[in-house]
């Protein structure tokens, strides 16, 4: 991944991005060529591998890996208006550009076709997304043969992460007053969270 100095991203926001995440795209090179789904992962640190699952009849699972595996994992986006920056009105020298946080995460790929193995997974998948609710979810709320049916589609998968190439583009490199611009602007457009990512980057 092309990183400019003023987009690398710390080890602290790797952790976090990593930490929070949703869903992301696992990627894999075979004999056949690359194979790519979007897979929900749980973290854990101290192991420093993801875990993910995905479904029996999906072939990439089946498909031995050539070389590393690559997990990219998304963070906040948005697009940004020339016209937010104070310089389209001091020179007009502005392009549209995109905002992102995003993290290559690299490394070796392990099949876990075991329904205890799953089964664990599962409910760590479904305690890291359900624990905020007011009246959260949980595994034991549907009937156990529903359950044991459900985890015998599914096969699980663990990256033991080799390296990680990450990016953090929320507007350093431009000029204290057009940030301000991209930040209202986004704000103006309702994505406030785009607004905040961009206003805890400022440099």
């Amino acid at each position: 991944m092309y990183v400019p100095a003023h987009f690398a991203a710390g080890d602290d926001e790797v952790e976090e991005l990593l930490s929070r995440h949703g869903a992301a795209d696992l990627v894999t090179m075979t004999e056949g060529g690359l194979l790519a789904t979007m897979v929900p992962f749980v973290y854990d640190a101290e192991r420093r591998v993801l875990r993910g699952h995905l479904a029996r009849n999906n072939e990439q699972w089946q498909r031995p890996v050539l070389g590393e595996a690559l997990v990219i994992m998304h963070g906040v986006d948005s697009y940004v208006s020339p016209s937010w920056y104070a310089a389209k009105r001091e020179h007009g020298r502005v392009v549209p550009t995109w905002n992102y946080v995003t993290a290559h995460v690299y490394g070796v790929l392990t099949v876990h076709d075991d329904p205890v193995w799953v089964g664990e997974l599962v409910r760590r998948l479904t305690d890291l997304h359900e624990g905020t609710r007011a009246e959260p979810w949980s595994v034991d709320d549907a009937p156990e043969k529903f359950v044991n049916g459900q985890l015998r589609a599914i096969v699980g998968v663990e990256l033991a992460i080799t390296r990680i190439e990450a990016k953090v583009k929320l507007s350093q490199n431009r000029s204290a007053a057009d940030v301000d611009g991209v930040i209202a602007g986004l704000r103006a457009d309702g994505d406030e969270q785009a607004a905040s990512a961009v206003e805890e980057h400022r440099t």
